[in-house]
């Protein structure tokens, strides 16, 4: 309920949420539009040390840069569609990093894994975040087929952190976890859920499991 975020940002912290997942969308990179800066600002002073996850679906990433830090985002994403080349997406990660903000780079279900290999080989990168939806809308239904892109990603680097976003639920974490990653995100599947916090850990013992299971 967005008119209660702030009560909903506490109500999901206290079922055992980690981050909090804050969807930018600015209507031309993706056809929603949702919020900027000044809500998360707005917001911030609620949930004073919840980790700001900010995923960027926009045009011009290097434009949210400033704001965002202001707002207090504590993580980056953006995605490498936006950017001209390999290397305009590794100095919106050097300026982020540079701000104190940890760096997410995301590619669409289309884009190829090797998409963000240049920014991760170079070291600049935190997270990489392999959208498993088409970015814009919530709701929308799970597509296995970019987890082969999840394992490509978690073979190359292991200790990097893999987050997935779209359709994450009971019957797709297994899947989604075993292919590699490690930071779910979860929209639909929590807050339409009737127990907020045995979704979470439904979630949270999937991925746990596949880390057993490969350790």
């Amino acid at each position: 309920d967005f008119a209660r975020m702030a009560d909903e940002s506490h109500k999901v912290i206290a079922a055992g949420a980690d981050w909090l997942h804050i969807d930018v969308m600015d209507g031309h990179f993706v056809p929603n539009l949702t919020f900027g800066a000044p809500v998360l600002s707005c917001l911030r002073p609620h949930v004073p040390d919840a980790f700001f996850d900010v995923h960027l679906m926009v045009t011009n990433p290097k434009d949210y840069l400033a704001p965002m830090q202001k707002a207090g985002a504590n993580m980056f994403t953006f995605h490498v569609e936006a950017c001209a080349d390999a290397a305009d997406a590794a100095s919106v990660c050097e300026e982020a990093r540079g701000m104190n903000m940890r760096v997410g780079l995301a590619i669409k279900p289309g884009t190829a894994a090797d998409a963000v290999y240049d920014a991760c080989d170079k070291g600049l990168v935190d997270m990489v975040l392999v959208m498993t939806v088409e970015p814009g809308f919530g709701g929308q239904k799970f597509n296995p087929d970019v987890l082969g892109k999840v394992a490509a990603v978690r073979a190359r680097y292991p200790n990097m952190d893999i987050q997935v976003d779209g359709g994450l639920s009971a019957s797709t974490i297994d899947a989604a976890a075993a292919a590699g990653a490690n930071v779910i995100v979860a929209g639909s599947s929590v807050f339409g859920s009737d127990d907020w916090a045995s979704a979470i850990e439904v979630l949270r013992a999937g991925v746990e499991k596949a880390q057993a299971s490969s350790a």
